[in-house]
């Protein structure tokens, strides 16, 4: 297979429907969240990675992008304290249509335009009368006033943020602050919708969080699955986490900690679809974590069929995907033995228990999907970002559009 359609028609055959979720009852004006961005603890400079946010924030404004999946009459902020260790202090905050980020809505919590967000906790704002159309985009304007450290972020945002000093959550424009794309604090928008039919949640690491994809141009592929979903009426939610794992902690909590929060919570949801384990398997020995032996298969097996037990308890049907080809990933970096023979060893012993063994609901081979076929164990070039990990728009688009809708129901 060479072409996009038949690459999408030869995945669409690997899809093993077990059973059908009854469709959820249609709720006039209901609220669910349109976007999210898992929350994550900020590092120090003793990691691999620099989290390329300011560790303080004192006196300033930080503006930052997102563009939601479902539309709705009005929406709510959620700001996200989790990983902090003293009050987080909103002074003001306002949300606009990014189009036009100087004439917004003030957001208020409980009636009033400023916050203090306990550690360790989310704050759910007051409804804003703003209508916003599916796909859409909004800016939200948060002021610091008080020295604030950024203990609780998202590391890989793909979206430029802006940093400006003072309160300018009305502001027209904000100056351009180079590097910075991560989310700081916000965690969740939810909408009012006029007839919502659920959510769907990718929990995944990197390729799912958008590394490799351009930024600013909402190209990872969950935004590519939002857009074919929304017509439907069913939102999706990235719990992608940049460096994520399935059993162990690494740049975020584990999939087995953050599953309840990052998917189970979500309010109307339907379904979940999992593409996370290749971190587990490489990772190890790296300079990410030099000590650690990968695990063996049963351990990610056991791991899975967790994730598979509790969205069952709850009602909702699990999607697991194939771990994708990653022979030459992270070439002439830090990073170059993550892949090695026996970690490829150990990504197809996964990946043949998730396409053979029955018990996910449904499977997606984005294996089968991107793999060169004179070379399997590497991506297809016409699917690469170029580090042989992670795939670029294209192949994005590529997973998105192979995604039988109706696997999801």
């Amino acid at each position: 297979m060479t072409t996009h359609s038949a690459l999408r028609r030869g995945l669409a055959a690997t899809v093993f429907a077990f059973s059908t979720a009854a469709a959820l009852p249609v709720q006039a004006g209901s609220w669910l969240n349109s976007w999210t961005a898992s929350p994550q603890a900020s590092w120090g400079e003793e990691f691999a990675l620099p989290t390329n946010i300011p560790a303080l924030l004192d006196n300033q404004t930080v503006r930052q992008v997102v563009r939601l999946s479902l539309g709705g009459r009005r929406v709510r902020i959620q700001l996200s304290n989790e990983y902090g260790t003293q009050p987080l202090v909103i002074g003001a905050a306002q949300v606009a249509l990014a189009a036009t980020p100087g004439r917004g809505r003030a957001i208020t919590f409980n009636g009033r335009p400023d916050v203090i967000v306990p550690p360790g906790t989310p704050v759910l704002s007051d409804p804003v009368d703003l209508a916003v159309a599916p796909l859409g985009q909004l800016a939200v304007s948060l002021y610091l006033p008080q020295p604030t450290p950024t203990r609780t972020f998202h590391w890989d945002g793909r979206q430029a943020a802006f940093l400006a000093p003072g309160n300018q959550v009305a502001a027209e424009r904000l100056p351009a602050t180079e590097g910075l794309s991560a989310r700081m604090f916000l965690s969740a928008i939810a909408v009012e919708a006029d007839a919502p039919r659920g959510s769907v949640v990718v929990i995944g690491d990197s390729i799912t969080d958008g590394n490799g994809a351009t930024l600013d141009a909402d190209t990872r592929w969950p935004d590519f699955l939002a857009a074919r979903l929304a017509p439907r009426g069913i939102a999706v939610l990235n719990a992608g986490i940049s460096g994520g794992r399935l059993l162990s902690d690494g740049m975020g909590r584990s999939a087995l900690a953050r599953f309840d929060r990052d998917v189970l919570a979500q309010p109307q949801l339907r379904s979940a679809i999992v593409l996370i384990g290749i971190n587990d398997i490489s990772w190890p020995g790296t300079a990410f974590d030099p000590q650690r032996a990968p695990p063996d298969a049963a351990a990610l097996i056991a791991g899975y069929r967790q994730l598979i037990a509790r969205a069952h308890l709850r009602g909702v049907r699990l999607v697991g995907a194939t771990l994708t080809p990653f022979e030459g990933a992270l070439a002439g970096t830090p990073l170059a033995d993550y892949f090695q023979p026996h970690k490829e060893r150990l990504r197809q012993q996964v990946n043949a228990w998730i396409r053979s063994s029955g018990e996910f609901d449904a499977v997606l081979d984005f294996d089968a999907l991107l793999r060169d076929p004179a070379q399997p164990q590497r991506m297809q070039a016409v699917f690469d970002s170029g580090d042989h990990l992670h795939p670029g728009d294209r192949g994005h688009r590529a997973m998105a559009d192979a995604v039988p809708l109706d696997t999801l129901r």
